[in-house]
């Protein structure tokens, strides 16, 4: 038996990074429910009393950037001057349209110029990854769902007032112990939540561990040994922008798979879904996730690959880990022959013009049931049982 370890991190909608990530989507939203053919690489960046959003954004919607950015500030929380980064900061602005250079090649495809047939290209270079695994209900790797589920739980705790001294910033981290690559017990959890200087360190501990870890942990995980650190340096008072910088796409780990798959580099917030970034990450998951809850295999990794102003993706790869019931050749070719891989169809299959993309921008972009990338399609269904039938 091989025992291993695998540790997955997640941080709440208050810590910096985040805030500007939820501005972005908050932005990207707001275009799209006006105009669903918006351009926008919109980033962010926030710090102690000041945010500053800039970007390419081409659109007929006219939205008002510093609005938005103040309402997500105020509903994550950062309402108290005391916070030292409140809804009422400094907001200034930098947009322009997106590139022609650019354009020339999303608007109409290499294939498009040669066939005369319209077409999509993609929106930058680049390979993107989407992952699957049968260790939980939601196909998505244990360490990072845990994580996810506690940085969740942080932020209930704090915005239902049921542990009022907790103010938006937090982390949280699991380790769990694997056997023989399945998943048998934590070995650690880390939280970190910022709080009100008036609290003693103990009465926080006791409340995150009986109403956090408590309730967010499946009980038969956590033994003796299970390592627990709640703030483990004791105090935690400054946080969010005011004590770091944040950035957009700054957390594309805790946004993805926490590690456990390979990421491409590519971050998700704030970019339309004719950024294949996004779109083919999105794709590569729903994808995965079907060959997954087939049966076919118990891990599934898949990588596609796109140059800027092509539509069809230059390569397909399938990794099962040595669990898959099919050769993974095979399953490249029913890819290629069952599901059309350029942009316009990943956006029309997964309905990625509208405005669904602030649900994303904490506590991770899969595993969320209500996403449509986190959904099944029958034909597909239909068309990967033909393909087992066929060992």
């Amino acid at each position: 038996m091989r025992k291993s370890y695998f540790t997955s991190e997640s941080v709440t909608e208050g810590h910096p990074d985040k805030v500007c990530d939820r501005i972005a989507d908050k932005i990207l939203d707001l275009l799209l429910e006006k105009d669903p053919m918006s351009r926008c690489a919109c980033e962010v960046i926030a710090e102690s009393g000041h945010v500053h959003i800039m970007g390419e954004i081409t659109s007929k919607a006219n939205i008002d950037y510093e609005k938005a950015a103040r309402e997500v500030i105020k509903e994550i929380g950062y309402t108290k001057d005391e916070y030292g980064f409140t809804d009422r900061c400094d907001i200034t602005c930098s947009i322009h349209k997106q590139s022609p250079d650019i354009a020339m090649g999303v608007d109409d495809s290499i294939e498009s110029k040669n066939s005369g047939e319209k077409s999509t290209g993609a929106g930058d270079q680049g390979m993107m990854f989407g992952f699957a695994c049968s260790e939980t209900e939601n196909f998505m790797p244990l360490p990072i769902q845990l994580a996810n589920s506690l940085t969740a739980g942080l932020t209930a705790l704090r915005k239902s007032r049921i542990i009022n001294y907790l103010r938006p910033d937090g982390k949280s981290q699991v380790t769990v112990e694997y056997h023989d690559g399945k998943a048998k017990r934590i070995e650690a959890i880390v939280v970190s939540a910022q709080h009100d200087p008036e609290i003693d360190i103990e009465t926080l501990r006791k409340d995150i561990f009986e109403k956090l870890i408590l309730k967010a942990i499946p009980p038969e995980l956590i033994d003796e040994d299970t390592k627990i650190f709640i703030n483990p340096t004791g105090r935690f008072v400054l946080g969010g922008p005011a004590n770091d910088t944040g950035l957009t796409g700054r957390k594309i780990i805790a946004d993805t798979y926490g590690g456990y798959s390979r990421h491409g580099g590519g971050s998700f917030s704030g970019k339309d879904p004719t950024k294949v970034d996004r779109s083919a990450a999105y794709m590569a998951r729903f994808i995965a996730k079907h060959i997954v809850a087939s049966g076919i295999a118990e891990k599934c990794e898949i990588q596609l690959s796109y140059a800027i102003g092509v539509a069809k993706p230059l390569s397909v790869f399938v990794d099962t880990f040595g669990t898959g019931k099919i050769p993974e050749s095979d399953i490249e070719k029913w890819i290629e022959k069952n599901i059309d891989l350029r942009p316009d169809a990943i956006i029309s299959t997964l309905g990625l013009r509208s405005p669904i993309y602030y649900g994303t921008s904490a506590y991770g972009h899969f595993g969320k049931q209500y996403l449509p990338w986190e959904g099944f399609s029958p034909r597909l269904i239909d068309s990967i049982e033909n393909l087992k039938s066929s060992y």
